[in-house]
């Protein structure tokens, strides 16, 4: 198992233990079940973020996957 896993899986059981077994989800603040948890880096490393827990958060794995999809921009005329 990868650290991040480790890590993913610690955070996750700390945030449920904490919340009564509700792990809510960073971006869209629903619950996410265990199986569809994913880290998420809250400030991206692309823009200087680190992966210590302080900039990490579990989200849907949709959710991750979404708020990085960058809308295509249209080209000047």
């Amino acid at each position: 198992m990868s650290s991040l896993s480790l890590t993913r899986d610690k955070i996750y059981k700390t945030v449920a233990r904490q919340l009564h077994g509700v792990v809510p989800c960073w971006v869209c603040g629903e619950h996410v079940p265990h199986a569809a948890a994913t880290l998420e880096h809250i400030k991206p490393r692309s823009e200087g973020g680190s992966s210590h827990t302080d900039n990490l958060a579990i989200s849907h794995d949709r959710c991750n996957n979404q708020r990085h999809i960058q809308p295509k921009r249209e080209s000047s005329p």
